[in-house]
C-alpha cells in the first residue's frame, strides 16, 4: 500500500544556502541559532532546559545537515552513523525565499521569475487604496506599511474598532494582508475585502492576499485560527495536480490548500496549531487510501516563533514534535514513505523578521527506506519527484529522484 507524506516544519532552514549572499543572509541558520542559544542557557523555562534535545529527528540524521551546510556540529546534535532515514539538505532554485516559492518548488514547479512587492512609506500605491476603499465601501485604511503582524494589532487595533477602517500591511514577503477584527469588522465581511483585494493586486504580481482576523479588547488583541491564504495559481501543473488528475487522493492539512490555490487537493482539513495539526495529521494517516498523498504545514514555527524571533518557543515546539514522531512512524504501513522538510527558512535570531534564504532539510524515511546520504539537492523539487516515483505517476519537470 504505497502512501506518502509530507510533513513541512514551515521555516526549518539548516544553514545559509550557496547563494545566501545575494539576499544578505550570510550566516543565517533557523537550526544554528536555535541548538546554540539552548547550548548557551538561553532557553531554559520551567518546561525546558539544556541542549536541544531532539532523539527522533536526529536519529533520522538531522545532525547530518548542519554539517552538509556549514561543515559544522551542532550541540545537542550528533553525527549517527546508523541513521534511520534518508538525509540530505536542498538548495532552492526559486528566485524568492517566500512561502509559495517554497511549497510550489517542492511540488515540481520552480518559481523563476521574480515577484511584485510593495516597497517605502506608505508602502501600497494611492491607486490600489482608493480602488479597495471603493468597491469595499470603506472610510479607509490604517497602517500602510511594512510591519510584523501581531505589532501592528497591538499599534492600531482599538483604532481600527473604533473607526472601521481595516489595517493593511505588507512584509518582506509579496503579500498584501488585511487584519480586522472579527466582532467589530465581521468575518464574513474581512475574507470578501480580501477577495477584492486579490482581484485588484494581480496587476502588482503580488504572490498573496491574506486574511488576518483578531479579536479580543484594547490590549490583549489575539489572531485568530480563521486566517485565510488568497495565493495565486501556480505557474504550472504541480505535483498535487498530477496526483489528482491520476486518481490519487491528495489530502492538505492546514494552509496547503490556500498556499496551492486549492489546486490538485482532493481534501482540505483545516487545522490550527502544531498539536492540532499533528493529530489531524495522524488521523489522516490511519485512513488515507492506497497511493495518495497526505500533506501537513506545521504552521507555528514560523508563524508564532521565526517571524517573532522566538528563539525559546521555536525549540520548545521541535522538541514537542520531536517527541512525538515515534506516534506517526508507528502507524506507518510497510510501503510508505514520509519527508520531514521546510519551505524556506526564518532564523530567530536573525536581525529583523523576515525568511532567510537555507538550506532545508530532506529527511525521508519508512519501513523500506533505506537509510543513506542524499548529500546537497540541487532543487527542492527533488522531493516532490521522489514521490511521483514512489506514488507511480509520470516524471515531473523539474527534479531527480532522491531514492
Amino acid at each position: 500500500m504505497a502512501r506518502a507524506f509530507v510533513l513541512l516544519f514551515d521555516s526549518f532552514g539548516v544553514g545559509a544556502s550557496a547563494d545566501a549572499q545575494q539576499f544578505g543572509d550570510i550566516g543565517a541558520s533557523t537550526l544554528g541559532s536555535i541548538a546554540t542559544a539552548c547550548a548557551a542557557g538561553l532557553c531554559n523555562t520551567k518546561t525546558r532546559s539544556g541542549l536541544l534535545q531532539l532523539p527522533q529527528l536526529n536519529a533520522l540524521g538531522l545532525g547530518h545537515l548542519a554539517h552538509l551546510s556549514a561543515q559544522t556540529i551542532l550541540p545537542g546534535l550528533s553525527i549517527d552513523h546508523n541513521p534511520q532515514g534518508a538525509w540530505g539538505i536542498a538548495q532552492e532554485l526559486s528566485h524568492g525565499k517566500d512561502t509559495p516559492s517554497g511549497h510550489w518548488e517542492i511540488a515540481g514547479v520552480p518559481v523563476l521569475f521574480d515577484w511584485g512587492y510593495f516597497t517605502g512609506t506608505p508602502c501600497f500605491p494611492t491607486a490600489l487604496i482608493e480602488a479597495l476603499c471603493l468597491e469595499g465601501r470603506l472610510p479607509g485604511v490604517l497602517g500602510n506599511k511594512h510591519a510584523s503582524g501581531t505589532d501592528i494589532i497591538a499599534e492600531l487595533g482599538a483604532e481600527h474598532c473604533q473607526s472601521g477602517c481595516p489595517i493593511v500591511y505588507t512584509s518582506a514577503d509579496s503579500v498584501f494582508q488585511i487584519a480586522a477584527h472579527e466582532q467589530h469588522f465581521g468575518l464574513e465581511r474581512l475574507y470578501q475585502l480580501c477577495e477584492i483585494a486579490r482581484r485588484l493586486v494581480d496587476p502588482y504580481n503580488i504572490g498573496r492576499v491574506i486574511a488576518r482576523p483578531f479579536s479580543g479588547t484594547e490590549g490583549h488583541y489575539v489572531r485568530t485560527g480563521n486566517r485565510r491564504d488568497l495565493a495565486v495559481n501556480p505557474p504550472a501543473l504541480t505535483l498535487l495536480d498530477h496526483l489528482k488528475n491520476a486518481g490519487h487522493d491528495v489530502i492538505a492539512i492546514g494552509k496547503v490548500a490556500d498556499i496551492y490555490a486549492h489546486s490538485g487537493i482532493s481534501q482540505t482539513i483545516k487545522a490550527d496549531g502544531n498539536a492540532t495539526l499533528f493529530e489531524k495529521t495522524l488521523m489522516a494517516q490511519a485512513s488515507a487510501p492506497n497511493g495518495s498523498l497526505v500533506f501537513t504545514n506545521f504552521v507555528d514555527f514560523d508563524m508564532l516563533y521565526g517571524h517573532r524571533r522566538d528563539i525559546t518557543g521555536y525549540a520548545t515546539a521541535l522538541e514537542y514534535l520531536d517527541a512525538r514522531l515515534p506516534e506517526f512512524i508507528s502507524q506507518m504501513q510497510p510501503d510508505d514513505i514520509a519527508v520531514i522538510t521546510a519551505d524556506h527558512g526564518c532564523d530567530p535570531g536573525w536581525p529583523g523578521s523576515d525568511h532567510t534564504r537555507e538550506y532545508i532539510p530532506v529527511l525521508f524515511f519508512g519501513p523500506k527506506v533505506k537509510p543513506q546520504a542524499l548529500g546537497i539537492r540541487s532543487s527542492f523539487a527533488d522531493i516532490g519527484q521522489t514521490i511521483a516515483k514512489h506514488l507511480n505517476i509520470a516524471p515531473l519537470t523539474y527534479g531527480k529522484n532522491c531514492l
